[in-house]
């Protein structure tokens, strides 16, 4: 179990970190530990709106089955209200991770690009054994802090085992084809979302995207096959071990894939361990 705080308290509000259509997340400061969080704000201004407070929901309960030093932690669940109105807000109390999205890096260097990796598959391996699908591994909801410092984010889309799927989405460039064909969500089709988060971070350029056009037909396994580019023709960098990681994660058939994350993350550590001898270890720091 994650680190469990009762109450948000009083708090002050440093910056806005980032907004969108129906949350907005703040850094702040609590007062009542003098330590420093993320709070994400969920307004519930009509009930339609109620949806957003269950995902919030979601996130919160999600949060408390994880406890990995490269997850971030989900502390407190909050709702605002009037007596007759129902909530008006939801405010969730979340670690808070110093550093930039992966989305919007350069190209690291590959010794620190495949820890940074192997950190990951970590965590995820960690989010399976709980029973966990995180279902939306891409470089947007991964911060790279100091180092090789890495922080899975946004449980919104996880699902829990053994539970009703509710929504299945997840974003077109990532999602696995049985994901965008069938809905399927299991450890495969994470670890699916986590070879094109890998192809993007390896080579700055996205893999042929599942998303199935309205009335049309998704592209089917040779025309996928044939539009993928190979990683090392992307980046000649990338050494043959990675890029045959990366392109077996990216297999359309599902069974042709690593079976487990922890395979992958094995994998990524032998890698790490390579290019780490023989670079400089200053580098992984920068």
């Amino acid at each position: 179990m994650g680190d469990t705080l009762h109450k948000i308290g009083k708090i002050h509000v440093l910056q806005t970190l980032g907004s969108g259509a129906h949350s907005s997340i703040l850094h702040v400061r609590r007062e009542e530990d003098s330590k420093e969080y993320a709070l994400k704000l969920v307004p519930i201004d009509r009930k339609e709106d109620l949806k957003y407070l269950e995902q919030a929901k979601h996130e919160y309960r999600v949060g408390q089955m994880l406890n990995h030093p490269n997850l971030v932690k989900v502390y407190c669940l909050e709702t605002e209200g009037g007596w007759f109105s129902g909530p008006k807000k939801a405010k969730l109390l979340i670690e808070y991770v110093a550093g930039k999205t992966m989305d919007i890096l350069p190209l690291l260097r590959m010794a620190k690009l495949l820890r940074v990796c192997e950190r990951i598959a970590d965590a995820i391996t960690h989010m399976h054994k709980q029973g966990v699908i995180h279902a939306d591994l891409k470089p947007n909801n991964l911060i790279l802090g100091r180092g090789t410092n890495v922080k899975v984010i946004d449980y919104g889309l996880a699902w829990i085992k053994g539970e009703p799927k509710d929504r299945v989405q997840g974003t077109p460039e990532y999602m696995a084809p049985e994901t965008a064909g069938h809905k399927v969500v299991n450890e495969r089709t994470d670890i699916y979302n986590f070879g094109a988060a890998m192809y993007r971070l390896a080579t700055l350029q996205l893999p042929p995207s599942h998303a199935v056009p309205v009335g049309g037909m998704g592209m089917g396994e040779k025309l996928f096959h044939d539009k993928l580019k190979p990683v090392r023709q992307c980046n000649p960098m990338v050494s043959e071990g990675f890029a045959a990681l990366i392109e077996r994660c990216l297999r359309y058939n599902a069974n042709k894939r690593p079976e487990r994350m922890s395979e992958v993350q094995g994998e990524l550590d032998e890698l790490a361990d390579e290019a780490g001898a023989s670079c400089d270890p200053a580098d992984l720091e920068e």
